[in-house]
């Protein structure tokens, strides 16, 4: 849909691995941001009116010729500017400066001495941990601009140009991992670009509905629904615009959590608090039988996305004439798919760069494709959804397929459904505040000797997640108690056949991925 905002704020994407975190950060602060990559039209750019513009990092060298840039022309319009990352060398080696290869990278949190009389740095400390990740840098100042911001090996970390309201840092704002990140973000869009902050999600949710009823008229929707909180808010949103025209389609692919189609059924299924057409398909053993043997995880979502698209079909044909598949795509889905402006793919998705090339529907209608997690839950609100489903834990769509390393059966779902009910039992203990912003259970591939009831093992590892995060781009690791942790590892290996050993993974995102595969 076309979002309708008084006032916005445009990211021109140059292949930064955050474009989407910058928009989400910006919209945080209440104010719409929109994203284009750099190759859009000059004009365009220009006659959407941004109160706003803000160039994201990207792996390139902007002093190579072949390397993304824009017309200098958008310096001269007046509109304020910030550069993060290549943003910033880019704007430097456009404007007169030079920019080079740094004699040392900087990669990962770095503490930065900031001039806070500077209104990018208003209200922060003059110390301040950021995150960098660069080889190169500026090495000699553009005309006009003044430096702001410095670490020992970065003389040039931040720059400004007060006269033409241009603004530059070489780190990242946007991340968690940069403390005041928010704070700057929001300096560039109050305190330089003077917005006013009118974007609500109550808005955005009216809008949706009201543009879901245009667009499908009097059509039929089937709709994707797995019972997350993604496609349920998906399915919320259409029931509201178009009522029983909907049918929502539930899949047991058999790669579920343990317990979760009974959960699903009971709330989406008859009597129910949802007034739609509901559908559970097992289909089981179906995907077990297209999975087997695979273990490379590509071909894995592939396959999974693929099937899913042939049962819909299946389904929409029983039902007759079908003229919208509706997904609960979101904007991560689309930025780790690659399909987020000029980013590199880091993973494909089920419901976006796993889609069949046919899909025997009209159209694919996905009213969430521009909203980050907690956006979702927001709107989920909105919409008058109940808060335990609201802020259920998320799940992927190819399931406990991407949570198993190696081929996935049967037996190895079961180890791992069992093992992941045991963790979030122990998790579900702490109270409501201690709890992480998403935890699991993974299936390793490793196998390695143990010792139970005096007799010699060779079994199966598992590894337990725990991440805190507020958009699902970035997280940090969530360091649960102690005791929270030993007591599931030694509930799963006496309670999990084919399990000795339990691992907690560490890794914040990035360099890692939230789910394993």
């Amino acid at each position: 849909m076309s979002v309708k905002a008084e006032e916005m704020i445009l990211v021109i994407d140059f292949g930064g691995q955050y474009n989407q975190l910058i928009a989400r950060r910006v919209r945080d602060s209440g104010v719409y941001c929109e994203i284009v990559s750099y190759k859009h039209n000059l004009a365009d750019i220009k006659a959407k009116n941004p109160k706003g513009i803000i160039f994201t990092g990207g792996p390139n060298s902007a002093y190579l010729p072949d390397s993304p840039n824009i017309d200098k022309e958008i310096y001269s319009w007046g509109i304020p500017i910030f550069g993060i990352c290549y943003g910033s060398q880019m704007m430097m080696h456009s404007l007169g400066g030079n920019v080079c290869e740094a004699p040392e990278r900087e990669y990962g949190k770095t503490l930065v001495d900031l001039d806070n009389t500077s209104p990018l740095f208003k209200g922060l400390p003059d110390k301040n941990i950021c995150w960098m990740s660069h080889n190169d840098y500026i090495e000699k100042l553009a005309p006009g601009f003044e430096i702001i911001a410095h670490t020992p090996a970065c003389p040039i970390a931040a720059v400004q140009d007060k006269a033409r309201k241009l603004y530059a840092v070489q780190f990242h704002p946007e991340v968690l991992h940069t403390e005041n990140g928010k704070q700057i973000l929001s300096n560039f869009v109050y305190e330089v670009c003077g917005c006013a902050g009118t974007w609500k999600m109550d808005s955005f949710v009216q809008e949706t509905i009201a543009s879901l009823k245009e667009k499908i008229g009097d059509g039929k929707v089937l709709c994707a629904l797995s019972g997350g909180v993604d496609s349920s808010v998906c399915a919320a949103a259409l029931a509201k615009a178009i009522g029983k025209q909907l049918t929502c389609v539930f899949v047991d692919h058999g790669l579920l959590r343990k317990n979760e189609k009974e959960e699903v059924c009971a709330v989406f299924g008859e009597g129910g608090q949802f007034d739609i057409n509901f559908v559970c398909v097992d289909a089981r053993e179906h995907f077990y039988g297209k999975l087997k043997g695979v273990v490379e995880p590509e071909r894995k979502r592939k396959i999974i996305g693929e099937e899913f698209i042939r049962v819909f079909e299946a389904e929409a044909k029983k039902i007759g004439k079908v003229d919208y598949l509706a997904q609960g795509t979101i904007y991560p889905d689309v930025v780790e798919s690659g399909l987020g402006g000029e980013s590199a793919t880091i993973k494909s998705h089920h419901n976006v760069g796993g889609l069949p090339d046919f899909v025997d529907f009209k159209e694919i209608v996905e009213p969430l494709r521009d909203l980050f997690k907690d956006e979702v839950r927001q709107a989920g609100r909105e919409l008058g959804l109940p808060e335990e489903l609201v802020i259920r834990q998320p799940f992927p769509g190819p399931g406990l397929a991407v949570r198993i390393i190696g081929e996935v059966n049967p037996e190895s779902v079961s180890i791992v459904q069992e093992a992941d009910a045991i963790y979030r039992m122990e998790v579900d203990k702490l109270p409501f505040e201690q709890r992480p912003s998403q935890y699991f259970a993974a299936l390793t591939n490793m196998r390695s000797v143990g010792v139970m009831g005096d007799g010699r093992t060779y079994d199966y590892a598992i590894a337990l997640r725990a991440v805190t995060t507020t958009d699902f781009m970035t997280a940090e690791v969530t360091l649960l108690p102690q005791e929270t942790i030993c007591n599931a590892a030694n509930r799963i290996v006496n309670e999990v056949p084919h399990v000795n050993r339990v691992f907690f993974d560490y890794t914040t995102k990035p360099p890692a991925t939230i789910e394993f595969e």
